[in-house]
């Protein structure tokens, strides 16, 4: 597709708007950290949940989703729980605030008020660094890859190369357009920090929305239900499945029997099943120290960051999933011909720059692909903001230079941003695919992960040494454990990664001294978890005999449950509007009424009640202190 001269100005407008914005935010961001990583603790929580919704409507995972949406159509909903989306509801019911109540800067700074100062605090800071940096650089990289393949497609090199002053080889011709990207990219967050990824993202997802109904209309009047129905195979419109996926392609499109088989998802119920497993772990451990982290840091209470957490979903899936089913229903009934001429060279990953190119009129086509390509600026700034944080509060602060001002601090910051951008772009370059990064992601790396940080919010005598051997084991083994299984899916391993990483945790714990109590008992009365609390919380209370424990797991998890089904609902309704299920999608609303009810009575009206009641018992315990 060639673009027209309105499309392109539309994105270079949307380009400069970036950049402007960076600019004009760059004095208040370089105040102090607080102010560039945090945006100084002001911004309301609706505006931070929309920027963490941006941050996760990511180009190169709506590729991918787009490819869900074709091959597993209703059933590729819970495909999501790889990830798992549902984290959010674990974060909106209780984790965001307990996360809050700590009041750092970043995930490593927030390990000191948990293990304290001695050495096992110290190695567990610094795997904390580690990890963040790895996570990052493998996330930039992920998107890096997305960006190049899409935007190649609109932007023909034959044109764009008599402009460029060197030869380039053509499979290098994506990582150009990433380069130049990610650089524009990284310029506006690098002025502004989090104050210029807030504002950029609310920008960016009012694009993005429109683009998401745009598709969705030109799918609902382009394709029919009977039209559709031609072209899936039985079970296709339908969530439900049984022990197996039952979803026969065969005399439609043969060669996705293939992709089907690559997946490795046939036994549908054990592959949703060992997701949910470790989901819900994964989702114990509360948020990587990443971009969401930031975000929830950023929160101006405890309580608004539970809001946050809780309107992502809410912003984010109907949008989202408006324009990823909108493009699956458009490829299936107008690209099948051509997949199944394809053969074994199909490529899914080019199904949503193909759409736009073919259905998407002159100057929506430049809107759209503003969004998306917002789509991936979002996430990427997102992304990059969080290393320097972790990098310059948490090193160059603690053992470079401690007495730096305000004005060197944002300068590290500057030059950390483009470091860390530099090396994932080179490691961009020897990536196979978006799913293989993916995959490593959420399966592999995550599963080094889990074991330490679900420990360490609900055991009182996991220590600093735990928690670093934990993590380490847990790192090295999502690295070597890969090659000894490279045709097998990360999920299948992730309970050996995660027992591995477990093991390491508890021989570090009990071989070593616990956190003294000082650290800990502070840490129970500003964060209040529930868990293996006990002995602690006998000190706690027979300190300060006001104090009440947190007997509050069972309402938390029988919250979380609703909140995952109403999590559901909000997939499942723009994706039954789309295909125009009449009664499913009335059924969806209804249950979605009822979970929101239940939310608001059980979850919401008690956080407000526990909020005013956990401040005033602070002020006291303040006072007390001051006395």
């Amino acid at each position: 597709m060639k673009l027209q001269l309105i499309d392109v100005m539309i994105i270079a407008a949307y380009l400069v708007m970036m950049i402007v914005i960076g600019l004009i935010l760059k004095k208040k961001a370089s105040k102090n950290l607080d102010s560039y990583f945090l945006g100084g603790k002001t911004l309301p929580f609706y505006m931070l949940g929309l920027s963490n919704a941006s941050g996760m409507f990511d180009i190169s995972g709506t590729m991918w989703m787009v490819y869900l949406a074709f091959v597993y159509g209703m059933k590729s909903l819970w495909i999501l729980w790889l990830w798992p989306v549902f984290n959010q509801i674990f974060l909106m019911v209780y984790l965001s605030i307990w996360l809050r109540r700590s009041n750092v800067l970043t995930g490593a700074e927030w390990i000191r008020t948990r293990f304290g100062f001695g050495k096992g605090a110290n190695l567990s800071h610094t795997i904390v660094i580690l990890y963040a940096v790895v996570g990052v650089l493998g996330f930039l990289s992920y998107g890096f890859i997305g960006i190049g393949k899409f935007m190649k497609i609109f932007f023909p090199w034959e044109i764009v190369s008599q402009y460029i002053p060197f030869e380039v080889a053509p499979e290098y011709v994506p990582h150009v357009y990433g380069i130049f990207f990610t650089t524009i990219a990284t310029f506006y967050v690098m002025l502004g920090g989090m104050l210029s990824i807030v504002w950029t993202d609310v920008v960016q997802f009012m694009i993005m929305t429109v683009a998401g109904v745009v598709i969705a209309v030109i799918a609902m009047t382009k394709v029919s239900p009977e039209m559709l129905a031609a072209r899936v195979p039985d079970g296709w419109t339908s969530p439900f499945f049984g022990w197996t996926l039952d979803l026969d392609w065969s005399e439609l499109i043969p060669s996705v029997m293939d992709k089907m088989a690559a997946d490795q998802y046939g036994l549908y119920t054990i592959v949703i099943m060992m997701m949910l497993f470790k989901g819900v772990f994964l989702s114990m451990a509360g948020p990587a120290p990443n971009y969401d982290m930031q975000k929830i840091l950023a929160c101006k209470s405890p309580k608004e960051a539970a809001l946050m957490s809780g309107s992502v979903p809410v912003i984010l899936l109907i949008p989202r999933y408006l324009m990823i089913m909108g493009f699956a229903v458009l490829a299936i009934v107008f690209f099948s011909d051509d997949f199944v001429a394809m053969g074994s060279a199909i490529d899914f990953e080019t199904i949503l720059p193909r759409a736009i190119g073919e259905f998407v009129p002159v100057g929506l086509a430049g809107l759209l692909l503003a969004g998306l390509l917002a789509a991936f600026m979002s996430t990427f700034a997102s992304t990059v903001n969080a290393a320097p944080a972790y990098l310059v509060n948490d090193v160059y602060l603690k053992y470079i230079n401690p007495d730096a001002p305000a004005k060197t601090q944002i300068r590290a910051s500057y030059l950390i941003s483009v470091l860390v951008v530099v090396i994932s772009t080179v490691i961009g370059f020897f990536v196979e695919n978006i799913n293989s990064v993916l995959q490593w992601i959420v399966s592999a790396l995550y599963g080094g992960y889990i074991a330490a940080n679900v420990l360490k919010w609900h055991w009182w005598r996991f220590n600093g040494y735990g928690y670093f051997w934990g993590m380490l084991v847990g790192i090295l083994a999502a690295m070597i454990v890969p090659q000894i299984f490279p045709n097998t899916i990360p999920l299948y391993y992730f309970p050996l990664l995660m027992f591995v990483s477990f093991i390491g945790c508890i021989a570090g714990t009990l071989m070593t001294p616990a956190t003294d109590d000082k650290t800990l008992i502070n840490f129970y009365v500003c964060v209040r978890p529930w868990g293996f609390w006990g002995p602690i919380a006998d000190k706690a209370v027979a300190r300060y005999l006001q104090l009440k424990r947190n007997n509050n797991f069972k309402r938390d998890f029988f919250n979380v449950a609703v909140g995952i089904l109403w999590q559901c609902c909000l997939t499942a309704i723009p994706m039954y509007i789309v295909i125009k299920e009449g009664l499913p999608l009335f059924t969806t609303i209804l249950i979605l009424g009822i979970t929101t009810l239940i939310l608001k009575k059980n979850w919401y009206d008690k956080m407000n009640k526990e909020e005013k009641e956990y401040n005033a018992l602070m002020s006291e315990l303040n006072l007390e202190e001051k006395k």
